[in-house]
């Protein structure tokens, strides 16, 4: 099993606050939006594993049914034009912090420079593709829910080690459950017929290491820059490596 849990680092679903939710929703409808035209048009998420993986995510932050179904029924609507590009930004942030953002964008003359705007004001430094990348591995992270201390950790392990996962860490009110992307849906729907929450079920880039910042400025300036980017409309997720507790 791993060391410590940094689930915290990567995902910010647990506690949003309602306008933060907001946001979630019309990033992830994006998602399934290009997930349903990627996928050859399906909308069945048992014909889609694309799809099936938004999915997940979308339930894990409550995301209601209805607006999931809605949003599926709009991209296989005949009269939807949308069309978003996945362009992926790599760079650094104060501190050398490590940064992927991940976007999907109607337009690249638009994001690109707002992505390089916000390094630019918090003392980072947009990159090259693969500057960064190189020290992240891409797995699916499913957080399961704690918080009433009611679950046993050894069950939950064991549970999510027959479900096909390739790695389990209790931190505290949460326990992470890893694996490789390509058994991810298989593990989100084991867990989830188990009956356990999700706080957030998505495919993640995970820092192979972490860094700590204990300059005021860099500290500072590391949290504008998140909330920069994640404020941007184009931006679907901010990785990065900064061990901020």
């Amino acid at each position: 099993m791993s060391g410590h849990s940094k689930w915290h680092n990567i995902q910010k679903t647990k506690g949003a606050a309602d306008a933060k939710r907001s946001a979630a929703f019309t990033k992830i409808a994006k998602e399934i939006i290009v997930a349903v035209k990627e996928g050859g048009g399906s909308g069945d998420p048992a014909n889609n594993s694309r799809l099936a993986t938004v999915i997940a995510k979308a339930k894990a932050v409550n995301m209601p049914n209805d607006n999931i179904k809605r949003t599926i029924d709009k991209a296989l609507g005949a009269g939807n034009t949308e069309n978003f590009e996945a362009v992926t930004y790599e760079g650094y942030g104060p501190g050398g912090v490590a940064v992927i953002v991940d976007a999907l964008t109607d337009n690249r003359q638009r994001t690109a420079p707002e992505v390089r705007h916000a390094f630019d004001k918090c003392n980072g430094n947009l990159g090259a593709q693969g500057c960064v990348s190189w020290s992240f591995d891409r797995k699916g992270v499913i957080v399961i829910d704690n918080e009433d201390q009611e679950l046993d950790e050894d069950t939950v392990m064991m549970d999510a080690l027959e479900a096909g996962a390739a790695d389990f860490e209790a931190d505290g009110m949460v326990m992470e459950v890893r694996c490789e992307p390509d058994d991810f849906n298989t593990v989100v729907k084991a867990l989830e017929d188990k009956g356990y929450t999700f706080l957030s079920a998505d495919i993640a880039m995970v820092p192979q290491n972490y860094i700590s910042l204990t300059d005021e400025g860099d500290l500072k300036n590391m949290q504008k820059l998140i909330d920069m980017l994640e404020d941007n409309d184009d931006v679907q997720n901010v990785w990065h490596n900064w061990e901020n507790e």
